[in-house]
């Protein structure tokens, strides 16, 4: 374990790996209030599914109730027709060929791409640039979808993305540390219940094993599920 501050350490104490209710959870994380900047709230789901098989895997994205209290910076790849209604929904840059040069050669400076259905054959030469960066479209998380505009409104807005990794755990950003509690938990809430809502048919016995709520530079809250 590498070094933790004194802050940290004190903060930890606080804490103890019994869950509790989410009610009191928030409250908890929300108590670490002793660094100068807005922390960011993330919601960790420990599944039992088996990462190794393709079938198992929970993937997409979520609008949350209240947002996430940041925006993103959002591009999309499209034609040529509705580039001005992309822009006009948030997109800082929007086209495809020059936008594809532009990424091939180095720019990087946004958060989430979207893109059309029917310009996917020219991006996809990008995918060694994008796939390592997380920011690849695909259908699978709602960023290549023939609705260009509203795609663009949402995840500019804050629409989370989420995927699994290797150990079974999907997490997300559910807000911030300034967020109302009340606020904070209807987020928690609806992504925990979108989680269970597209739990993979093929996963048996418990779907979710265990649940954290941690904050950007403050100890996790284990959370009874």
């Amino acid at each position: 374990m590498g070094y933790r501050s004194k802050r940290y350490r004190k903060e930890a104490e606080q804490t103890n790996e019994q869950p509790i209710g989410l009610a009191e959870a928030v409250q908890k994380i929300k108590s670490f209030n002793t660094v100068k900047f807005d922390q960011t709230i993330e919601c960790v789901l420990n599944l039992g599914i088996d990462p190794k098989q393709s079938d198992q895997l929970v993937r997409g994205s979520i609008s949350l109730p209240h947002g996430i209290g940041k925006l993103k910076k959002v591009i999309a790849f499209c034609e040529d027709a509705d580039v001005e209604t992309a822009k006009k929904a948030g997109a800082i840059e929007a086209g495809c060929e020059e936008l594809v040069k532009k990424i091939e050669g180095g720019w990087a400076d946004f958060d989430v791409a979207i893109a059309s259905p029917r310009v996917m054959g020219k991006v996809g030469k990008l995918g060694r640039v994008l796939g390592p960066q997380g920011k690849m479209p695909s259908p699978k998380n709602g960023t290549v979808t023939p609705n260009i505009a509203t795609a663009v409104a949402e995840f500019a807005a804050g629409k989370v993305e989420f995927k699994t990794d290797a150990g079974g755990n999907v997490q997300a950003v559910v807000g911030r540390q300034s967020f109302d509690a009340q606020k904070l938990t209807e987020n928690i809430d609806a992504f925990v219940a979108h989680i269970k809502k597209i739990r993979p048919q093929t996963v048996k016995g418990t779907y979710i094993k265990r649940m954290c709520l941690s904050a950007t530079m403050s100890p996790s809250v284990t959370v009874a599920v």
